[in-house]
């Protein structure tokens, strides 16, 4: 398994059922593929560098998680339809294998 690093942006207006809901369909998406959740560190609410869908604020979340290639994709489809998620990028930590 290789080491990768998720940041997404929800909206600061969500709610934590929300929130939580989309935390728990990442650990699901990386527990079906075997992956495991290494830390998660909430940075909370940013100025974002430019407005999105009219908001200039985000809470921000990054994982360190370690998975297989394989399964990064699926992570990525499930974060491109979850309406929560304002933005996501996912990064593979070499340094961290």
């Amino acid at each position: 398994m290789k080491a990768y690093e998720l940041l997404f942006i929800v909206p600061p207006t969500i709610d934590d059922e929300t929130r939580a809901g989309v935390m728990k369909r990442i650990e699901t998406t990386l527990a079906e593929s075997n992956g495991v959740v290494d830390n998660v560190d909430n940075w909370g609410k940013r100025k974002l560098a430019y407005e999105i869908n009219g908001l200039s604020d985000g809470d921000y979340t990054l994982i360190d998680f370690h998975a297989d290639p394989q399964s990064i994709a699926e992570l990525d489809r499930v974060l491109r339809i979850n309406d929560a998620v304002m933005r996501h990028m996912v990064v593979a930590r070499a340094d961290r294998d």
